[in-house]
């Protein structure tokens, strides 16, 4: 059995679109960021960097006692090897795949995530800062753009892969942020596809209703998360 630590967010999302995927049982422990849950000891113990989310792996294939996992990346590869799923076997096509999930981790997801905060959350406006993030988050659309047009199908290729579970949900914050993918058709082609396989609407759902009432990622919640005063 699986157990995910995890909240609603980009990177949760990534590993419940994953399981839903793959039909890989799991459960969910929540993490509540209004509650602090991120700085719990018994949440630490599998996430050293206080980051969400964290995976528990209680029947490693080695048979060996259970195994922690932290940063959605090596979640997400540790997965797909453990289940032949969604990452191709050759050194080749293996190794295309994980160029776009570090392009991901290093790029797509930080740089998104900063112009989130500044453009949506922090307290006070800085323009230099909401302009350079934007400016960058903007390439990083144009190179994906730029690839999905070249294989006309998927990030990595034409199959779906770990890479496409990784980039989806940052992808999903445009509106929010204030992007629309009129601007890169490749990029909106590909969303449309990803955004109609039922998995990946499940994995969207996952927990929903655990969430529900908490509402944990309000605006006050993530104020309190980031360390900043409400809006």
């Amino acid at each position: 059995m699986i157990e995910l630590f995890f909240a609603p967010t980009p990177n949760g999302w990534k590993l419940t679109i994953f399981l839903e995927e793959a039909e890989l049982p799991f459960r969910i422990t929540p993490v509540f960021f209004a509650d602090g849950g991120q700085f719990a000891p018994e949440f630490l113990a599998h996430s050293p960097n206080n980051r969400m989310p964290a995976l528990v792996d209680h029947a490693p294939a080695d048979g060996g006692p259970p195994l922690s996992l932290f940063e959605s990346g090596a979640m997400l590869h540790y997965l797909a090897r453990k289940t032949g799923r969604f990452l191709p076997s050759d050194p080749r096509g293996e190794a295309r795949v994980m160029q776009w999930l570090m392009w991901q981790m290093a790029g797509f997801g930080p740089m998104l995530g900063q112009h989130g905060h500044f453009a949506l959350y922090a307290a006070e406006k800085h323009p230099y800062a909401i302009q350079r993030y934007r400016t960058e988050a903007e390439r990083l659309y144009g190179v994906l753009d730029r690839q999905l047009a070249a294989t006309g199908a998927h990030v990595a290729g034409d199959d779906y892969s770990i890479a496409d579970m990784a980039i989806f949900p940052w992808a999903m914050t445009h509106k929010a942020q204030g992007f629309t993918l009129d601007d890169w058709p490749a990029v909106k082609r590909w969303y449309a596809e990803l955004r109609a396989r039922p998995a990946l609407q499940r994995g969207l759902s996952a927990g929903k209703e655990i969430f529900a009432e908490k509402r944990e990622m309000d605006d006050a919640a993530r104020a309190r998360f980031f360390g900043l005063k409400p809006a």
